[in-house]
C-alpha cells in the first residue's frame, strides 16, 4: 500500500479482522461477515521511516493501542468493499499524521493605507448617524 510518496507499507504488515456487521441487512446479515477492522502498527513497523515515526506516533497518539492503529469500515454491505474502505481510511490517516508541520506564522502589522481606509470610513460612517439625528425644533 502506497502512501503518498513518503513511504510503501507491505501488505504482510496489516492485518485484516472479519465479523459481522450491526444494523439492518436481510437475510444475509446473520451470515456474512462483512464488518473489516485493518490494524496496522505504526511503532514496530519496518516500513515507516525513523523521522516519520516519531512524528506519527505523536499524531496519532489518542488512536493507538501499544502503538498499533485499528480502522473500523462497515459502510457496505460487502466485505471487499468494507476492506478497500478501511484501506483508503488507513492512507488518508497515515499521509495526514505524516505530513510535515504547518510553517510557523510571522505576524504583520497593518499597513499605513489601511489604517487610514479604516478611519476613514470610520468617519464617514459617523457622519451618516450624525446626520439622522434631527434637532427639536420649538415651531
Amino acid at each position: 500500500m502506497v502512501i503518498g510518496t513518503r513511504f510503501v507499507i507491505p501488505g504482510a504488515e496489516l492485518s485484516e479482522r472479519f465479523s459481522r456487521s450491526s444494523g439492518p441487512g436481510g437475510q444475509g446479515v446473520n451470515t456474512t461477515d462483512s464488518r473489516v477492522e485493518l490494524s496496522f502498527d505504526v511503532a514496530g513497523s519496518a516500513s515507516v521511516p525513523e523521522h516519520l515515526r516519531a512524528r506519527m506516533l505523536d499524531r496519532l497518539s489518542s488512536r493507538l493501542v501499544d502503538g498499533v492503529v485499528t480502522i473500523a469500515a462497515s459502510e457496505h454491505r460487502s466485505q471487499l468493499m468494507n476492506r478497500e474502505a478501511a484501506r483508503a481510511r488507513l492512507v488518508m490517516l497515515l499521509l495526514d499524521a505524516s505530513a510535515p508541520p504547518a510553517a510557523k506564522r510571522r505576524p504583520t502589522k497593518p499597513s499605513r493605507g489601511s489604517k487610514e481606509r479604516r478611519l476613514a470610513s470610520k468617519k464617514r460612517r459617523g457622519d451618516v448617524k450624525k446626520s439622522r439625528r434631527g434637532g427639536f425644533s420649538d415651531e
